[in-house]
């Protein structure tokens, strides 16, 4: 019997089918694309001070909104734009939040072309390959950690904002930075199977 047919996943992903659908799919899962990064990076911004499920609930909305996260197109937003966005029922209508995102767009522009991609650069953070946790508990999964700090710091250096080191670590479990599937989760194995090797 496999561990998801015996019922074992991360016990918070069991409250919503949502919760269980992007658990199962997605949560962990070494991200390289540079759309889907800053989709990440957006969303988990978005999140501040409010529950993922809700996120995740609005994330169709945010992708038609935000041009399926094309940091180029989002670099270009203009004041228009965003007022426009102030009245889209579908996202998180906050000015600061809808800003930044633009904002971030075009510092992650500037990343891409400084190293050819974001990727390359958020990865180093990671030291270019998953880190392999194990972790038994929730209780013991970490909030920040010195490598969320560094990414934080870096982040804002560079004229990022929404990324303290608490965004910055849980963007780090969504994209697959790091491996906190809890050992006894049926993924857990899956995604220590996926990572890349890391470069010499």
């Amino acid at each position: 019997m496999s561990l998801l047919e015996a019922g074992h996943r991360c016990s918070w992903a069991e409250s919503d089918p949502l919760y269980r659908e992007y658990h199962d799919t997605e949560w962990g899962k070494p991200v390289y694309d540079d759309r889907k990064l800053f989709e990440m990076l957006t969303l988990e911004g978005a999140q501040a001070g409010l529950s993922w499920i809700t996120i995740l609930k609005k994330r169709p909305a945010y992708r038609r909104a935000f041009n399926d996260f094309d940091p180029g197109k989002v670099a270009r937003y203009d004041s228009r734009k965003i007022e426009r966005l102030l009245r889209n029922e579908g996202i998180v209508r906050n000015r600061l939040k809808i800003e930044t995102a633009v904002k971030n767009a075009r510092a992650f522009l500037g990343v891409q072309k400084e190293y050819g991609s974001f990727s390359r650069y958020i990865w180093q953070f990671a030291g270019g390959a998953p880190i392999q946790n194990a972790w038994t508990s929730l209780t013991q999964i970490p909030v920040t950690t010195p490598e969320s700090d560094l990414m934080s710091k870096d982040l804002k250096r560079r004229g990022f904002s929404f990324v303290g080191s608490t965004i910055c670590y849980a963007f780090m479990q969504a994209v697959g930075m790091v491996n906190d599937h809890t050992t006894t989760c049926f993924r857990y194995e899956e995604i220590r199977q996926m990572h890349r090797p890391r470069r010499a």
